[in-house]
């Protein structure tokens, strides 16, 4: 990012709404940055270290989650120059009874020749554009494998983030039948459902019970805030729906059990009590991993039509640099990167004393 070998870059500030316009009607570039960013990850070009988790004794729903990662590097071969970085998201729930949203975050970019971070980017609208990309982009090759493509789409949980899912699955043109709608709020459901689904003229069905949702469609999301498994019944699968484990503690491990598991990455998706992370304390074991999706692009695994598939990413960091970096350089062309003058101090002394 430096312009110069050892010169820092200039650091620049992109808002919320500069990000939004750097991704609104961008989604399908969106999706293949973020499946590129997969493809590198599984060939070795990423560090992507343990997420760090800062809880609090005083407030146990609550949290704020590191996610340091880097793309590429001064060596970088593909010409986007590698980026590092971090994002720093938290999750308060009880931000929905002030009147704002639960999570918020920050993205930091960092050069790869100096290592100074060069921006700083709001994150929650970054972070639900990845998460996004990736449930669609893993949704579009297990469905091409299967041979069919979902007509029933429900979603379980009607957050941003299934608003952002929704929104990104469009992008693949499938010809949808019917939506179907579940949350514990049925105001939010209904709202949903008007807001979200109807606007694509296909029928929605808002229903009154988890089990109903599920049993009615082939792609099922879950969105939720949940932090233990509800959903435990493996005969309400028994269609073998796609499931998009966006959430990752909804599903009981009788479920896990009983389906195809795929992830994004084993070591990281393995921790925190996710529901698959629960199963392997169960079993001792890691055999009911079936792969990643990284095994799904390059063809090492194939997901069967016949069996019940669940998709269970984590959230790496490497997706939140690959598509912050994508909307910084958006947003410098744009003209929308707030430059910061002087936010690095005493340069000019360094920099004279290099030039004697």
């Amino acid at each position: 990012m430096a312009e110069q070998q050892g010169v820092p870059p200039q650091f620049s500030v992109v808002p919320g709404a500069a990000v939004h316009r750097s991704l609104e009607g961008n989604r399908a570039e969106v999706i293949d940055l973020v499946e590129a960013a997969y493809r590198r990850h599984g060939e070795g070009g990423t560090v992507n270290p343990p997420s760090y988790f800062l809880r609090f004794p005083d407030r146990p729903t609550a949290r704020i989650i590191a996610l340091p990662a880097s793309v590429g590097g001064t060596d970088d071969t593909e010409g986007t120059g590698g980026v590092d970085g971090i994002k720093w998201i938290s999750s308060f729930p009880t931000n929905l009874e002030r009147g704002v949203p639960r999570a918020s975050a920050v993205l930091l970019l960092n050069d790869p020749v100096t290592g100074y971070p060069y921006a700083c980017l709001e994150g929650s609208i970054i972070s639900a554009a990845r998460t996004a990309a990736s449930a669609t982009a893993a949704a579009r090759r297990i469905a091409a494998q299967r041979g069919t493509t979902p007509r029933r789409i429900g979603f379980f949980g009607t957050g941003l983030i299934a608003r952002f899912i929704q929104d990104y699955l469009t992008e693949l043109a499938w010809d949808v039948d019917e939506y179907h709608v579940f949350d514990l709020s049925e105001e939010y459901a209904s709202s949903f459902g008007k807001q979200v689904l109807e606007p694509t003229g296909r029928p929605v069905v808002i229903h009154d019970s988890a089990e109903e949702l599920v049993r009615s469609c082939d792609l099922v999301v879950f969105a939720t805030t949940a932090g233990t498994p509800h959903v435990t019944d493996p005969d309400w699968f028994s269609h073998h729906p796609v499931v998009l484990h966006v959430s990752l503690r909804d599903l009981g491990t009788d479920v896990i059990l009983d389906s195809v598991n795929i992830v994004d990455d084993v070591e990281h998706v393995l921790k925190a009590d996710t529901s698959v992370h629960l199963a392997e304390q169960l079993t001792g074991g890691r055999e009911f991993l079936d792969g990643t999706f990284y095994d799904v692009l390059t063809g090492d695994v194939t997901v069967p039509a016949d069996r019940t598939v669940v998709f269970s990413p984590f959230g790496l960091g490497i997706l939140d640099l690959a598509v912050g970096a994508h909307v910084h350089r958006r947003a410098v062309a744009a003209g929308e990167a707030v430059p910061i003058g002087g936010f690095f101090h005493e340069l000019d002394r360094h920099q004279s004393a290099g030039a004697s």
